[in-house]
């Protein structure tokens, strides 16, 4: 994931080598690319090199076939009448589903150190519960809110309990019309937040207090006040001292105490942090005024250091600093992101390529959503993090 991340996954980045700088400048003139002309290469790029056959299982919604059928499953709502090679895009997620579904003996259990939206079989069972429209699947997730009780359970969203409840935020819009469903999955909510709540502060991961989306206290706030945003008063002053660790530069340390300004990504650093601020703002009027001067000068740290040399990605690459930004800017991001951009990159050895590049979060499926963003003008949220 970055720098600052204990490998555990295949979802992790192994660190640049030292002739690759972080970031290139970003000096260009602006520019645009046509969205969905974008959009159509990219999953032509997605199903032609990264077939589902061939993608490795594991990662749940973050990296691996789920996350890719994940990313299908969601275009389909948007994009109903498109296809790919004669098929709609629901087919080709089921496809992804199905590679998943082969390799299911060989997904651990959900964990202590293992449960939130890279857990496998949660991740499955979310899928399809809101695929098949299906009850029982329901309650089998909320069957394993048993480990979110778990003393030494984790609270961050890629591995804990805050990823669960996106998990039951993705099933509970599926089941807005069956009561008794409803009534299951924001009982497990409530326990689940209750849990959370009750944590020592500063939430830790491996002992450390981290503050950005993937493993910290923003993304732990952020799934919070989502799932239950009755909880958002109780929060505020611990969002206000977040707010009170921003780097002169604009930029959000990784953790406390803080240490170098360096990271500026989704999941460590200022993209994180200002689409979390943006997507619970409408719950903390009392900060409204602190948050935008926050996300204003984030910004600019990020137009400034955003141009990552990672390969474009939603974790820790510049598909996901783009969409940190508004407008004109995120346009202009989004052109380093092509195709062709890419390619380029690489023969300029300026470019530290993805361990799993087909993946939601850490590759082509993860630019193909940006591009829906801008191709729909949707608001510019991240898939499976604060989308719902």
């Amino acid at each position: 994931m970055s720098d600052e991340t204990v490998k555990q996954s295949g979802g992790s980045q192994e660190k640049a080598p030292i002739s690759i700088p972080r970031y290139f400048k970003n000096d260009a003139p602006l520019a645009r690319r046509d969205p969905h002309k974008q959009l159509l290469s990219s999953l032509d790029r997605l199903i032609s090199e990264y077939p589902p056959h061939h993608v490795p299982p594991g990662g749940g919604l973050y990296y691996g076939p789920i996350s890719v059928a994940f990313l299908f499953y969601a275009l389909h709502n948007l994009y109903p009448d498109l296809k790919l090679e004669d098929y709609p895009l629901n087919t080709w997620s089921a496809a992804y589903i199905e590679q998943a579904q082969t390799h299911i003996k060989d997904f651990p259990a959900p964990s202590p150190s293992k449960c939130g939206v890279s857990n496998d079989i949660m991740s499955l069972l979310a899928l399809y519960a809101v695929t098949a429209h299906d009850p029982d699947t329901v309650k089998e997730l909320c069957d394993h809110a048993a480990v979110m009780l778990e003393p030494e359970t984790n609270n961050e969203w890629l591995y804990g309990r805050a990823g669960y409840l996106y998990l039951l935020r993705l099933v509970r819009g599926a089941f807005a019309k069956d009561k008794e469903t409803t009534e299951l999955i924001e009982d497990t909510a409530d326990e689940v937040i209750e849990n959370i709540m009750a944590s020592p502060r500063p939430w830790k991961w491996h002992g450390k207090a981290y503050v950005g989306a993937a493993h910290g206290a923003i993304g732990i706030i952020t799934q919070i006040v989502l799932t239950d945003p009755s909880w958002a008063p109780k929060l505020e002053a611990e969002l206000g001292a977040l707010l009170s660790y921003q780097y002169e530069s604009g930029n959000f340390p990784s953790s406390l105490p803080p240490g170098r300004d360096r990271l500026v990504q989704f999941c460590h650093g200022a993209p994180g942090v200002v689409s979390s601020l943006l997507s619970i703002r409408p719950y903390f009027s009392g900060l409204h005024e602190r948050i935008d001067r926050v996300v204003a000068t984030a910004r600019e740290c990020i137009w400034e250091r955003g141009l990552l040399t990672k390969e474009p990605c939603l974790c820790h690459g510049i598909s996901g600093n783009a969409l940190a930004l508004d407008d004109k800017h995120f346009e202009h991001f989004m052109t380093y992101t092509t195709g062709h951009e890419i390619k380029s990159m690489g023969k300029d050895g300026m470019l530290e390529k993805s361990d799993d590049p087909s993946a939601l979060w850490c590759g082509e499926a993860g630019r193909a959503w940006a591009w829906a963003i801008a191709d729909k003008q949707l608001d510019k949220r991240f898939l499976g993090y604060n989308d719902i």
